[in-house]
């Protein structure tokens, strides 16, 4: 089985090119959808939250206001950390289970969209990461226009994340989404054709198909020395 992990930036298009992964058949799982399931009422991350930040920070039905939470942690880098740090374990676990799904379906590539890939290590697991990239200018600009915020909300929340140029740099896989969508898709197949090469032999052996091979093999040779030992 062959782990794809693709991040990026705020408004750097990471979610465009993971819609772009859905389209060709590569099944996505979502750290973003989730982040959002692990955070509903009545689940451990939400018993988390409100006992951490107060009952002001809930809707009328119960529900995280998540729109308050994020003007209180992008305004307080403590904060901030402390929610990643009490979120990290249930989001892990939450993906490792939508991972799990997929790999007893025979999936064989599937790609791992995580915001967080490197904070929070995730990067060990996948094989290649695909960083979407985008210039400063670009970015601030597209994120002024996505959330109706000023420059200077926009550059905190930017500066916030890890430096997409530092991801750049680690990413095995970059994909420039400076430019139009075309473009974009463009530079896609290309990866889409790395990614859905033939897998290795350690990859092979991660997929289910594999697996099951080795138990079988296995039991066979159990069974096999059985019977000479009779």
């Amino acid at each position: 089985m062959r782990l794809v992990g693709l991040t990026g930036g705020i408004a750097s298009g990471k979610s465009t090119v993971s819609g772009l992964f859905k389209s060709a058949g590569v099944p996505v799982v979502d750290a973003d959808i989730v982040a959002r399931n692990v955070v509903q009422k009545g689940t451990g991350g939400w018993k988390k939250i409100v006992k951490t930040f107060g009952n002001d920070i809930l809707l009328e039905n119960g529900e995280i206001d998540r729109a308050l939470l994020g003007q209180i942690v992008f305004s307080d880098p403590a904060k901030r950390k402390l929610l990643n740090r009490l979120l990290a374990p249930h989001i892990s676990c939450g993906i490792f289970w939508e991972i799990l799904k997929l790999w007893v379906k025979g999936c064989t590539v599937i790609s791992v969209d995580i915001p967080l890939l490197f904070e929070t290590k995730m990067d060990r697991w996948t094989n290649p990461v695909v960083v979407v990239w985008v210039d400063p200018k670009t970015q601030i600009e597209r994120l002024m226009l996505r959330n109706g915020c000023s420059e200077e909300q926009a550059q905190n929340r930017i500066s916030a994340q890890l430096a997409l140029d530092w991801k750049k740099s680690e990413a095995d896989i970059v994909i420039n989404n400076s430019g139009s969508l075309e473009d974009t898709k463009e530079q896609f197949r290309e990866v889409l054709e790395q990614v859905s090469a033939p897998l290795t032999w350690k990859e092979r052996m991660r997929s289910r198909d594999g697996f099951l091979s080795i138990v079988m093999c296995t039991a066979a040779g159990v069974l096999l020395a059985q019977k000479n030992l009779l």
